[in-house]
């Protein structure tokens, strides 16, 4: 009665483990969905974890229940029951099978582990491996490629192309994990990390820092975005071609370009556009194509004002200022600005 007891008392908490499993589900935020060969393999060695688990316990709970029906004392029992210390058979038998068991979990992780070290590139892809510089800063992820652009918080790959991350942190340690797509490793200052990481499909992987690194470790998300060659060739040709200043006679644009520079507001002092500016703060190149601010919020123009002119009362910690006196004309300006910086279509 006691067992049935405690069951039903956890049984709400199983319930709320697996309502929220499933929300993760639907924002590609889980492990229990791969999408790549790294996380087809840590699936597959989690689901081989606990089938063996399964096993040894129901051979343990079922000689359990055995041995408590049969050797229960009765009345009349004034003997004890038939000792078999030192038998020999029942030693080895389970001493071999324990043995046998962590042989069938270790063969594949050892492998596996080679596998998941291995961040040389691919000899049989024709294409250049790419390599993806990262650094985790509080709170926001920089990528710099070897093409000679940074991109913020949203980092492009190519689909069904082993991905090499050089992983470092500018502050205090951070943890890149994909889950989608791989298992996570820390960045840490002064330490270079490396993973690698492939996407079957094309799509969007949500990212987090595994790591409490401060007030807004929660909101410290990113994208994958994997694109076929093409398009991803297409995106780094626009990444390299971008430029500050707005191509176009949008008068409210060019308005917010020079609210933006040096005699302005002074955003491109932290914030990188094309080959402008510095990457103290995320660079600004695509804004236009995110779908978030800050890597939470939804992009769009009441939460970029709210953010631009108070970012510390939607992100504790962060070291982006506060703007509040900028005019509503302006903040239009501003917004137009930001919006046209675009260097593709995404489609999400």
């Amino acid at each position: 009665m006691k067992l049935w007891k405690t069951a039903l008392r956890f049984l709400p908490l199983s319930l709320v483990v697996l309502f929220l499993a499933g929300c993760m589900g639907e924002t590609n935020l889980t492990a229990l969905d791969p999408q790549g060969p790294q996380a087809e393999w840590l699936f597959d060695n989690m689901l081989l974890s606990l089938y063996v688990m399964a096993f040894v316990s129901i051979v343990v709970f079922a000689i359990f229940f055995i041995i408590l029906a049969r050797f229960r004392r009765k009345p009349g029992d004034d003997e004890l029951p038939k000792q078999v210390h030192g038998n020999t058979a029942l030693e080895i038998t389970w001493t071999v099978i324990p043995i046998i068991l962590l042989t069938i979990l270790a063969v594949p992780t050892i492998t596996g582990t080679f596998m998941l070290a291995d961040v040389e590139p691919d000899p049989e892809v024709e294409e250049e491996t790419v390599t993806i510089t990262v650094t985790g800063h509080q709170f926001w992820w920089q990528f710099d490629y070897e093409d000679g652009f940074t991109a913020g918080n949203d980092v492009y790959i190519p689909v069904g192309e082993k991905v090499i991350f050089e992983l470092h942190a500018s502050d205090v340690m951070h943890s890149f994990w994909v889950p989608a797509l791989g298992g996570k490793v820390d960045t840490i200052p002064g330490i270079t990390n490396h993973l690698w990481l492939e996407a079957s499909e094309p799509g969007v992987y949500k990212g987090k820092c595994a790591e409490l690194c401060g007030a807004s470790h929660a909101l410290m998300d990113f994208k994958v975005i994997a694109l076929e060659r093409d398009d991803y060739d297409a995106w780094v040709e626009g990444m390299m071609e971008a430029d500050a200043e707005p191509d176009t006679d949008d008068i409210l644009v060019q308005q917010g370009y020079e609210l933006f520079g040096a005699d302005g507001l002074g955003c491109i002092g932290c914030h990188a556009v094309g080959g402008s500016g510095t990457a103290a703060g995320p660079t600004l190149t695509n804004f236009g194509d995110r779908t978030t601010i800050a890597n939470f919020l939804e992009n769009n123009d009441e939460n970029l004002e709210e953010w631009i002119r108070n970012p510390k009362a939607l992100k504790q910690g962060n070291d982006m200022p506060e703007f509040p006196d900028v005019t509503d004309e302006e903040m239009e300006a501003l917004i137009a600005y930001l919006r046209s910086l675009s260097v593709r279509e995404l489609d999400e």
